[in-house]
This record gives structure tokens, sequence and C-alpha cells, in this order.
């Protein structure tokens, strides 16, 4: 059976071919009503648009590229879902890159894509990007959305959390549930979300007069190993945390392992918070209280901001930032009830 064509809605409706190819690209020229009745149209006999052949007349891809760190990090998996979610709704096709926290991978994937492979591009940076003169080149040419991880010094929409009070909000409950030497684990000092976490952190330890020698910062790395060491070696010190704040969930399984080797009770003789959205936090023994950030949310409105731009290139990109707020959800590891409670 041959494909519906453009023409043929147009003779069915009675309406030109340009206004149907209008209202199927959702333009705001055609008045609503008329772009009901030609989606409806176009439903009911099966249309399927030539995107080849749009993306040559309007020279456009119809595809964005996605650049995220990782994917083993349940939220850049969650936000992917929403990223996909919305290109797919508006006829889009996302490439996804991983740069695997490298600063020299991120710069080839840029300067791959704006030879035109691509309309724009959403996202999150590495550990390692402390420059950001690829970026700069890269958005002289199309359109950058930051999500999560953000370059300040770069003037784009930017889709955050609260990353700040979050980091306040953790700290104080770690203290209120009787904390005195809390320790944030860190793992990068130039990432926008570490640098705002560790300012909530340090708001919190000043606010209740806590000894800064006893609340300290301790710098961890890519290695999972390296991190076992390292919390291990801090767990056996003269000047043992009774707090932990992991500021990223990958630091999650290190911090259990080296407390179950040690024979260190969670939460009875050390509290722990991770930023996680892990679904099995509510399964670990114990169960894990964590700063859930809205990844799905985070990636939906990070998409829909890309394609709110390549509509309308006139948009002033700086008043396209959103900050979306994180839950704390406090389970076991820092109380011991058996209900979560959502703050």
């Amino acid at each position: 059976m041959s494909s519906v064509t453009i023409k043929q809605l147009a003779e069915q409706l009675q309406l030109s071919t340009a206004t149907i190819s209008k209202a199927l690209g959702d333009s705001y020229e055609i008045s609503e009503s008329t772009k009901k009745r030609v989606l409806a149209l176009a439903k009911e006999l099966n249309y399927i648009p030539n995107a080849y052949a749009g993306s040559l007349r309007h020279n456009k891809s119809k595809t964005i590229g996605v650049l995220v760190p990782e994917v083993t990090d349940s939220f850049f998996s969650l936000a992917l879902n929403g990223i996909e979610e919305v290109a797919l709704e508006k006829g889009y096709h996302t490439l996804i890159y991983l740069t695997h926290e490298k600063l020299s991978r991120e710069e080839a994937i840029l300067k791959a894509l704006v030879g035109g492979r691509v309309d724009g591009v959403i996202m999150s940076v590495t550990v390692e990007t402390d420059s950001f003169g690829h970026i700069h080149e890269f958005n002289r040419h199309l359109p950058v959305v930051f999500f999560d991880r953000v370059c300040p010094e770069i003037d784009t929409a930017k889709i955050t959390t609260d990353d700040f009070e979050c980091g306040y909000k953790a700290t104080q409950h770690l203290i209120e549930a009787g904390c005195h030497k809390i320790v944030l684990l860190s793992i990068s000092n130039s990432l926008s979300i570490i640098s705002e976490r560790t300012k909530g952190f340090k708001k919190a330890i000043a606010e209740y007069n806590l000894n800064e020698d006893d609340c300290r910062i301790v710098n961890c790395t890519e290695d999972p190993q390296h991190n076992y060491e390292l919390i291990k070696e801090m767990m056996q010190s003269d000047n043992r945390p009774d707090g932990i704040l992991a500021t990223v969930e990958k630091l999650t399984t290190e911090i259990y392992l080296a407390c179950q080797h040690l024979n260190i009770n969670i939460p009875g003789q050390v509290k722990v918070v991770c930023f996680s959205n892990q679904p099995s936090a509510i399964i670990l023994t114990p169960s894990l209280t964590t700063i859930t950030q809205p990844a799905f949310e985070m990636g939906k409105v990070a998409a829909t901001t890309l394609l709110k731009l390549l509509k309308n290139n006139t948009l002033r990109l700086k008043d396209e930032c959103t900050v979306i707020p994180s839950k704390l959800i406090i389970r076991n590891s820092t109380t011991g009830q058996v209900n979560d409670t959502i703050i």
C-alpha cells in the first residue's frame, strides 16, 4: 500500500499543502483548530512524515546530541529517558554520547558535532572540565543546553536542581540526628554541583558551630578501589567521622563495604546520606537516606528548552534557566526508622 502524502491530506481537508506542512510542524502561524483537524486525519490515515526530506528542506537534521559522563549512575539514565520522551514526541532523534568523565573526549565529540550532524546539544560536563573554550566554540554555531553539571561561564540555558540547599539540608539532618564529626565525600573541585553542595555543607557546619577540623572534605577519585581504601582508612582513623555525606551515588557501595568489613554499624556508629536516585536505596541494609534529584523531569525540561530554542532563536538564553527542587528521603541509614520520611 502506498504511503499517504501531504498532498492527499490537503485534498481531503481542502487546505493548501503549505498549511498542512505548517500544521504538522506545530507552526504558530496555524490556528489550534486547524492543527487538530490536520493531526486527526494524519493519525486516521497513518500518515508518516518523510523526516529526511523535511530536514533537507529546512537545513535541519531533526537530531539532538546528548553528552553525559556515564549511564551507570541512575540519575543520568533517568534524565536520558526524560530527554528521549520529549524528543520522540516532537519528531526528533537523539544521539547519545558518553564522555566517560574525560575532557578530551568531550572536546572531540563537540568538535565532530559542529559539522551539522545535530541541530543542538544537551550536555552535562565531565569532572575534568575546567576550561570551556570548546563549549564556547560549539555554542557559536549551535545551541547548547546544560543540565545538572553546568558551566556558569557559558551564557545559555541551564536546568539544575537546588544543590546548595540540598547540601545544607543533608548536613543539617545529620547534625540533628546527633552527628558532630561529619565528612563530605567529594569527586571534583571544579564541578558546579559539587561546589554548590559543598557550600551548603559548610554553611550548616558554621551555623551549628561544629568544629571545622572534625567536619572536613575528603576528595575521592573515579577509581572505586581507591575510594574503598580511602574510606576504609578514614573509618579506622583516630578522628573517625560519625556522619558521612556522599556527593555522588557511585560512592554508596564503597561506604557500605568499608563499614561492613570493619564491623562498623550504620546508623549506630556512623550515619550516611548520599545524593542518589538509586532504586535499590530502599532495600540496602540499612536502607539509605538520600537526596533524590528530579532526574526525569530535568531531562524533559532540558529537551523542551532546547527544542524551544531551535524553534525560536530570538529567545534570551539566560531567561530559559530552570531550577527543580530535590527531596531529602530519610531512611534507616540515619535514623533507624522503618518508615521513609520525605522532606
